[in-house]
């Protein structure tokens, strides 16, 4: 049986798609955040692409997602879509250069492993980039406290920076870069939002890490 929140993805998956064409100025907000960090070129994955609104702007070729709608959708925008879930990604070791993750970390049901699998299919050196509604930001409040009035959100964790940072560091990660955006609720932002350095004003994060070489792991 699909989790609770494949089903409301499978089901108003179209409704999800426009949400960022009527949201466009919160959307590329939060792109040219990630824009920050991505690399310039090396092979990238997205896990949780959706409907690929993200992977498009960077040029990723291959997503991961369990909604095979959300997928169908990522396809048409040329992406090639793997059903999946993040705690088992169907790859081998040291597949990638990069791994992004958009929102996808406050959907999975076991964030750690999914930060773990990801640290494995990334070659030595290889960037996590992940973007995320900050649970400890005036924006990730707002969402927690009406989640039982969101269609989306409804399933969701919102994790602080903190957490990411301990359990990145716990997976052998590090050189952190962190920016923030999103200063004000979506429905106020009419505008490409500032992206400033480090964290605990924006509700939007993007965080990039390295995957750190160990010897014999």
């Amino acid at each position: 049986m699909k989790a609770p929140s494949i089903q409301v993805f499978e089901k108003f998956h179209r409704q999800y798609d426009r949400w960022f064409t009527r949201n466009k100025s919160v959307y590329w907000s939060e792109v040219e955040a990630i824009r920050r960090l991505i690399p310039k070129d090396g092979r990238g994955l997205e896990v949780g692409v959706g409907t690929g609104r993200f992977s498009t702007p960077f040029g990723i070729e291959i997503g991961l997602d369990p909604s095979r709608r959300m997928g169908f959708l990522a396809k048409k925008r040329g992406i090639q879509v793997v059903c999946g879930v993040g705690e088992y990604l169907p790859f081998g070791d040291e597949t990638f250069d990069f791994v992004l993750n958009v929102t996808t970390i406050c959907f999975v049901q076991d964030p750690y492993a999914t930060l773990k699998e990801t640290r494995r299919v990334l070659k030595n050196h290889g960037s996590v980039i992940i973007g995320f509604v900050d649970g400890d930001s005036k924006l990730g409040r707002f969402y927690e406290s009406r989640k039982s009035e969101s269609r989306f959100y409804g399933s969701a964790k919102f994790y602080s920076v903190e957490d990411l940072r301990r359990w990145l560091i716990e997976l052998c990660f590090n050189d952190f870069s962190i920016h923030q955006t999103i200063f004000r609720f979506p429905h106020e932002v009419n505008s490409i939002e500032p992206i400033k350095e480090g964290y605990g004003e924006g509700g939007f994060i993007a965080l990039r890490a390295k995957k750190k070489w160990i010897e014999g792991g």
